[in-house]
């Protein structure tokens, strides 16, 4: 792939518009949470403790797949090892989106897994299972990440948040605020007395993930 700087400075504006719209949609508080994408090699990703408001063009900010800077002179966020050990571990990733959405947390704070509530959860390759607790920015935050995403295109982080990727970065946004969503349907019909949320089956969860080949445009 050949990547200019024309499709960099492309990337860096969708990037901060996304980061930007996880304020917008309260999937995040102040400069909590964190986006990035991957052009060739390089990974553009949020800075350390900017308010995403604040971010131009001249704040590019990128790092190559071990982590070295090769562009801006921003730091990056705290949380790129996990950002990275995305990139890593699916060579088909292009964006990873995290978050500290509200019912997402919560439901990080109560179960292993969040049960499959609704078809969408086939979207994210199955049942949504949390990551272990482990401070932030650390490779063993990143290591819980990974095994919680086997198999999954998104997970919980328990007491912290939600980690999501795609081939896009509009895909991944779409899968958080997704995840954010069944969080919150599961939460609300969890909360009913003396009723206890119908589930659906991996049969039937198998039939939506067939049926989401064929979903969407054609170009």
């Amino acid at each position: 792939m050949t990547v200019t700087r024309s499709s960099e400075e492309a990337a860096w504006e969708e990037l901060v518009a996304t980061a930007r719209r996880t304020v917008a949609d309260g999937l995040v508080v102040g400069t909590s949470g964190n986006v990035s994408v991957r052009v060739g090699d390089t990974v553009l990703v949020t800075p350390s403790g900017v308010p995403y408001d604040r971010l131009t063009p001249n704040d590019v900010t990128g790092v190559d797949l071990d982590g070295r800077q090769v562009l801006g002179s921003l730091v990056p966020t705290s949380e790129l090892p996990m950002h990275l050990a995305v990139y890593r571990a699916d060579p088909g990733a292009r964006a990873v989106v995290h978050t500290h959405a509200v019912h997402a947390t919560a439901v990080s704070l109560l179960v292993p897994e969040l049960p499959p509530v609704h078809y969408m959860t086939a979207a994210l390759g199955g049942p949504v299972r949390v990551a272990p607790y482990a401070a932030y920015g650390t490779d063993e935050l990143a290591r819980g990440m990974l095994e919680a995403l086997a198999g999954r295109t998104g997970c919980l982080l328990r007491n912290h948040g939600t980690i999501t990727y795609g081939t896009r970065l509009d895909q991944a946004y779409d899968r958080t605020a997704q995840l954010e969503w069944m969080c919150r349907l599961w939460l609300t019909a969890a909360s009913v007395p003396g009723h206890s949320p119908s589930l659906l089956t991996p049969a039937q969860l198998s039939e939506v993930t067939e049926r989401l080949r064929g979903y969407g445009q054609r170009s």
